[in-house]
Parts: structure tokens; sequence; C-alpha cells
């Protein structure tokens, strides 16, 4: 007790000099803490940071990546793979992987934005001191900001200046720094990063600046799109003022010291590297022109085909490499603009040469690859996809379909006889039609009555009353049924078999739709569904989506061959001097095809083929606010236009100037006497058209075709000039007839499987 009570003394002593110690110092000085307080109080300061900068770290999740930061574009490419069609998407982006990217690149913007990225371990300390401290001293404001920093802000963040988001920004760094690799982040860090010019992404700005991929870069141009990172709008020294301009380089010069600093450039090589201009700025390829088209083409056969959904392909990453050929679709264009476009004056004829439209494509018959379309005039201006339209009936171009049912069908004519090429039929105008579920009798064009006639010759002279009975004579439904095979949609109005006029042409397929038709007859009746598209890949391989597989592309035996021949032997006599199609013969090989005109000159058309291509051209005219059809009566100053004029010449110029390298090939038939009699081999010159009195029932001979001069197509000087608006144009050789809409079921505007996004507008909406 005595020991701890002497214990107990002594402390109460010291605390009482402690006490008289501070009575005897100055009052200021009595208020300050000893060193036990402060010591004790820096403790448990550091203390309360740590724990909440570790509370921090676990509590602030890495996110999802920002809707900006993953969004790219899609990329769409001719059949040659390298020539770019268009681009789109609302984010000009292309990713790339790490080993895309050349390592001097890479060095180079190490060495620009962040000298210790190798070293550090997301974020950088001392570098953010030292920013903020030469902030703070007026020597101009500075990030001190990592790559992996600056990673996060683009990809998981955003661009706001807050304390909330820049205190975010340093665990998640620390975060992804830890989960992964270096040249992950690097990678993520330039596809994210803008530079100028609309480009976000390495890629794109190799592209913007150079005009290259990014896998081509040079050392010079990837050190200056490094030093574009800091300030993308004012280091382009293309459209820099000239202090800008200097900047711009001292900056670059910065980046390739840095590079010798780290030991990725010895100061020798340092020494003689120049500065790389980079291109002019070029304005971003976009829909334009036929692009756009070309683009919904392809958009809607991934779409209709099931190779893709739309979210999927809206998302963006994709390069989509095309069956069009560019010369073939320059071609196309050149044409319109020459043998139409030309002719109209829309400031002395408005009413009649304004909102002219032009709907084309072309297929080869032995793939069934899209080679060509042509949807408008320029998809800024006109973003309706005129070739996948469905609301043009396609007239007398249905003829052939007709044709094909009744030879291969096994059906006879109404008094018994065996329909084939050479059966004859009334071609009395408005002749009733007998055995049809309505009444019909159509009109031939101009009331012709062209009396006792083959099929053959009603053919070449488009004789409405005869092939709307032999169409009910094969039977509407095995018309109907015929027709789908071929190519045509079952899903188009005008294809009700429970009406007559079906079989004149009141369906609307797209002019692709009716391409596709027509090259199964030039394949021998094999018949593909036209594509568009080769190669589907995506253009960032480090994606989690799936590539689909493009599907093979395999014919279908739409009808027998000797049935599909003797449609096409029949077809080349439209094509000579005696048949509505004889505009055609101008170029000069053998070739096939149909004209078709429809009732009130709403529309006019032409569909033909040589064994190599088959090419449809569709001409309407169509209210732009009401989107209502107008007649093209009038139109370059003609009373009337029929599918053996503009349609003809447009189809003849572009297949001349496609086919002009291309070895003439004569078309290899073995054409059936029709009722399921076998084929007979012919000869692939066109036969003679019998004349009209003869009576034949036999199969075509395949005798030379008559050496006859074609009529002389109209040139620049022989046509109509402002004095003589009324001159119906010198097309047809003998008139072809229209034929009337139905009654029963009028045409109604539908759209193809989908219109796809963006610029594939099959139909053009409402106002």
């Amino acid at each position: 007790m005595t020991l701890r009570a002497d214990h107990r003394t002594r402390r109460q002593a010291k605390r009482a000099a402690r006490r008289e110690a501070r009575r005897a110092k100055p009052f200021w000085r009595r208020l300050l803490p000893t060193w036990r307080v402060t010591l004790g109080a820096l403790t448990a300061v550091l203390l309360a940071a740590v724990g909440s900068f570790a509370v921090l770290y676990l509590i602030v999740p890495v996110p999802d990546a920002n809707a900006h930061a993953v969004a790219q574009n899609n990329i769409y490419l001719y059949a040659d793979g390298t020539t770019e069609i268009a681009r789109t998407g609302a984010v000009n982006r292309t990713d790339v992987t790490i080993t895309q990217i050349p390592p001097d690149t890479q060095h180079a913007v190490v060495s620009a934005e962040d000298r210790t990225f190798y070293q550090n371990r997301g974020v950088d300390l001392k570098g953010m001191v030292r920013a903020g401290w030469n902030t703070l001293t007026g020597k101009g404001m500075q990030g001190g900001s990592t790559i992996t920093q600056q990673y996060v802000k683009n990809y998981y963040l955003t661009q706001d200046q807050t304390i909330e988001r820049k205190g975010r920004e340093l665990f998640i760094a620390l975060k992804v720094d830890q989960q992964r690799s270096k040249n992950e982040v690097l990678t993520g860090y330039l596809n994210s990063s803008y530079f100028g010019r609309n480009a976000y992404g390495i890629q794109s700005a190799a592209h913007a600046y150079y005009g290259v991929d990014v896998s081509q870069l040079t050392l010079p141009q990837g050190a200056y799109l490094a030093a574009l990172l800091q300030a993308p709008s004012i280091y382009d020294v293309k459209t820099a003022t000239p202090a800008n301009r200097e900047k711009a380089v001292a900056r670059w010069n910065y980046t390739l010291d840095g590079m010798v600093q780290l030991g990725f450039l010895t100061a020798a090589d340092r020494a003689a590297i120049t500065f790389p201009e980079p291109v002019d700025p070029q304005p971003a390829t976009g829909l334009g022109g036929q692009a756009g088209y070309l683009v919904g083409v392809a958009d809607d056969y991934l779409l209709s085909s099931g190779i893709i959904d739309t979210a999927t392909l809206k998302a963006g990453g994709w390069r989509i490499t095309t069956t069009f050929d560019k010369d073939k679709q320059d071609a196309f264009t050149h044409a319109v603009q020459r043998e139409l476009t030309d002719e109209l004056d829309p400031a002395k004829r408005p009413t009649t040469d304004t909102d002219v439209r032009v709907a084309g494509a072309s297929v080869e018959p032995a793939t069934g690859r899209v080679v060509a379309v042509y949807g408008g005039p320029d998809y800024a201006r006109q973003p309706y996809n005129d070739a996948l339209r469905q609301d043009n009936q396609i007239g007398s171009t249905f003829k052939p379909f007709d044709l094909a049912a009744g030879l291969n069908s096994g059906r006879s004519s109404g008094d018994g006889r065996p329909i084939t090429t050479e059966t004859r039929y009334d071609g009395a105008s408005e002749r009733p039609v007998t055995g049809g579920p309505t009444p019909y009798a159509p009109p031939n064009e101009d009331d012709i009555d062209y009396g006792d006639i083959t099929l053959r010759r009603a053919m070449a002279k488009s004789v409405n009353s005869v092939y709307a009975q032999e169409g009910v004579d094969a039977g509407l439904a095995h018309v109907r049924e015929t027709a789908v095979r071929l190519g045509i949609p079952d899903n188009v109005p005008g294809m009700d078999p429970a009406n007559t006029s079906m079989t004149l042409g009141t369906a609307t397929p797209s002019a692709l739709n009716l391409a596709g038709a027509y090259a199964a007859f030039a394949n021998h009746g094999q018949a593909y569904t036209p594509w568009s598209v080769t190669k589907l890949e995506r253009v960032h391989t480090g994606g989690a989506i799936d590539v689909p597989k493009m599907p093979e592309h395999v014919p279908t035996a739409a009808i027998d061959r000797g049935t599909a021949d003797a449609v096409t032997d029949v077809l080349r006599d439209v094509v000579s001097p005696r048949g509505t199609g004889a505009a055609a013969l101008d170029l000069g090989r053998p070739a096939a095809g149909k004209t078709g005109t429809t009732d009130s000159n709403l529309s006019a058309w032409f569909a033909g083929f040589t064994p190599e291509l088959t090419t449809t051209v569709g001409l309407f005219r169509e209210n732009p606010k009401t989107h209502a059809k107008e007649p093209l009566s009038g139109t370059a100053g003609y009373t009337r236009i029929n599918g053996g004029a503009f349609p003809t010449e447009i189809w003849t110029a572009y297949m001349a100037d496609v086919l002009e390298s291309t070895a003439v090939q004569n078309f290899d038939l073995q054409p059936s006497r029709g009722n399921n009699e076998p084929s007979t081999p012919a000869t692939t010159t066109a036969p003679a058209m019998p004349s009209p009195g003869t009576s034949t029932t036999g199969a075509p001979t395949g005798t030379p075709a008559p050496t006859t001069p074609a009529p002389e197509r109209p040139t620049p000087s022989s046509r109509p000039t402002e004095t003589r608006p009324t001159e119906t144009r010198p097309a047809d050789p003998t008139p072809e007839a229209p034929h009337p809409t139905p009654t029963p079921e009028p045409p109604a505007v539908t759209p193809t499987s989908g219109p796809g996004p963006g610029p594939a507008a099959a139909t053009p909406p409402a106002p």
C-alpha cells in the first residue's frame, strides 16, 4: 500500500508541475495542443483517410461502358472488298486490336500522354500533385491524368468536370489497372479517344488524317496522331492558325523527344524525322448519291434473310462486303443520266418533267449476285429506295410467267389444243376472256386487232387479249405459283388468282424481285433469291458478338429447262425489228426481254437479259408530297411513254457499257415444245417470226434471225422539242397495249420484307 501511495503522489506532483508550467506560459501558448495531442489527431485523421479510401475502393464499382464509347459505324464495301461504299452510324469509330496498331504508334502515345504508363498502377500521385502545384503556381493548367484514367473517363464515365466524377475516375482506374493488362487499357484508350475531324478511335483517325489503315501508319504519322490527343481541334495543322500550327508541331516534337527519353527511338533516328503533313479534311463517306440505296439493299438482304437482327446490325462494328460492282453501278447511274435525265427539262415542262423516277436492278443469272441497282437520283435528296419498292404494277413484263405456266402445266387452250409457243389465239382487241373468274375484255394498245396470232408473235407484239386468255387457260393459280417459284414474292399485291386481270401484270414486285425472276429464265429455270452480301465480319475481334454464318446460295428448280429455254426463245423475238423491244437491238449481242406499260401510263418497264446478265428498268412518276402515282404522259415532251422507249434505252445503254469488254455469248437453248413434251435442241440465233397467216404448232426451228435493219432509235436531234410537245415517241414499231388496272383489286403500297435500318426504305412513308 505504501508503494502504491507513493506512486500516486508522484504522478499528482508531476501534473501539478505541468499545470504550473502552463500557467507560466503566455496565454496564446496555452491554446496550442501538446505534441501528444497533435500526434494522436494526425494518427486518427490518417486512419480515417485510409479507412475511407478502402471503403470507397470497395463500394465504387467498375460500371458498364457508356453507349457512346461502344458505338461504332458499319462499313460497306464494294465486291472488291476494298473500295468503300459508305459508313453508317452516329459515331465514326471502328475498333481495332492492339496487334493492328504499330508499336511505334503505341510508343508515341505513351510518350505524349503518360510516360509512366508501363510502371504506374493506373494513377500517378506524383503527377497529380505536380499538375496541381503547376496549376496553382501559374505554370498552366495541367491534367495529371494517366492513360488509364483517361480511358476510364472516355469508356466508363463522362467528360463532366466535377469533383465527384474525378473521384470515381481515380478509384475505377485503380481497379481497371488490376483487372486488365496494359495492352488492353492502351487499346481501349486509343479506340475511345477523339482525334478531331469527327474521328473517334485511332483507326478512324488514320483514315481521316492520312487516308490509310491504322496498320500502315508510319512513326512520324503515329506521333502526330498522338500529339493531337491533347487538343485535336487546335492541333489540326490543315485548319490551324499559324500560332496553333506552331503549337501542334511543338507537341509533335515533344512526343518524339519523349520516345527518345524512354528508349523507343534513337537520337540519330529522331534527328532524321520530318513533319508528316496530313491530307486535307475530306467530307465524310455519307449516304449521298447511290450509296444510301446500296446500303439499303444490303441491309434488306441481311435482315430479310434472317442473317442478323436489326438491333445487332444497328449496334455497329460490322464490315459488310457486298456483291455490288462499282463499275457496273457507275454505268447504271450514267445510263439513266444520258438516256433520261438529260432529256428532261423541268423548267419548260414543270408538270410532266418533274418527279420522274427510275427503278433498276442487275443480277447475274448464274449466281444470283446483285451487281448493281438504281434506287433514285441521290439518296440525300430522295431517301426512298425505288429499287426495292413494291407498289408499281409491272404490266406486260408479267406475260412470260403466263407463258411459262402454260408450257409447263400440261394444259390446253380453251378449244383443246396443247399450249405451245406456236399455239394460235384470237388477237382481237377487247375480246372477252372465257373461263376466267371475273369478266374481263382487255383492249390492245390503240385498239388494234391482230387476228389469228401465235403466242410467240403475240409476245413480241405484246397482245393483251391473247395473254389474258392464255393465262386463264394455263390456270390462274398455276400462273401465280409459277411466278412465285421463279422469284416474284407471294405477298405482293395484284397476285390474286381470283382476278382475271392478274394475267396482264397487276402484280407489283420490285425491280430487284423482277430481275431475280427473269434471271431464272436466263439460268434455264434455276432460280436464285437475289443476294447482295458476300461477307459479314466484325471489325474488332475482341467483341462478344458471334459472327453470323453466311448462307450458301443454291438455286432451286423453278421450272424445267425446256420451258425456261422456250420462254427465252420467245423473248428473243421481243428484241427484234418487229418486237416492242426493238431499241435493245443496239446492244449488238444476243438478248431477250419484255416491255411493259400499264394503264393510264402510270409506269413503263423493260426486263431483259443476255446469257451473262439480267437487268430490269422501271419508270414512273410520283407526287413527292402525297406519293400518289402520276401519268408519264408528256414526259420529255412525248404524249406516251412505253416500255420500249426510255426503259429499253436505259437498259441498252447500261448493258452495252458493262458488257463492252466481255466476249459475246450466245444463248444455249434447249426449248421444249410445251405441254410437257421433251426438249429439242435449238440453235442460239433468233428464229424468224411467223407471219400472221402462218399456222404451226411445232417447236421453233431455230432459223436465222431476219436481217431487216432495226428501226432507228431516236437521236437527240430527232426527239421532240418545245415546238412539238405532243409528238408520240417513236419507240415501239408496233405499239404495245396497256393493260387495264384491275377493278376488284386496286394496287396498294406494300413494303418489301422490311425497309431495314436507316437507308433501306422500301416504300416511302406517308407524309
